[in-house]
């Protein structure tokens, strides 16, 4: 019986390694007399006609045309802003992300100290280490969520001019 079903195996095997090898045949480019090429890899349709080999890996989708340069000009009346005006706008949103990372780190130096109160609190339903758990998760993702804050504030900070 052991044999039996180590045979299946094996058919199966080797089965399943042929059915997964890639088919690897020739393609053909033919030209008809119109000069129109087509492409085919069934070597009886190339007879009698003027073919020849083309490597096997080829793509029969159009390339597509490359984009118009992108310093076409801006229209008569598009609105255009001065470099003062830019400059004063990108100190104010610099500003705005400096006072909400000092918030937000102020908030998160809070939500660290309420947690590290909370760990040292163990009240008497709580013999289950896993009640304990539940209640600093709360504490445990308003870190987490401050920690990703003061992250993505910094980041910000870091891409403005």
């Amino acid at each position: 019986m052991l044999r039996r079903s180590l045979g299946y195996l094996g058919t199966a095997a080797l089965l399943s390694g042929a059915l997964s090898l890639p088919a690897w045949g020739d393609t053909f480019k033919c030209l008809d007399a119109n000069g129109r090429a087509t492409y085919t890899n069934i070597k009886e349709e190339t007879r009698g006609k003027s073919c020849t080999l083309v490597m096997r890996e080829i793509s029969v989708v159009p390339a597509i045309p490359p984009r118009a340069a992108a310093s076409a000009p801006s229209p008569a009346g598009f609105p255009k802003v001065d470099a003062g005006t830019q400059k004063s706008r990108d100190e104010a949103r610099r500003r705005i992300l400096v006072d909400e990372l000092g918030s937000e780190e102020k908030a998160l130096e809070k939500a660290k100290a309420d947690l590290a109160q909370q760990e040292s609190v163990r009240s008497g339903n709580e013999k289950n280490y896993q009640r304990v758990l539940d209640r600093l998760q709360p504490y445990k993702d308003d870190v987490e969520r401050h920690e990703k804050n003061v992250a993505a504030l910094k980041k910000e900070l870091d891409s403005v001019k």
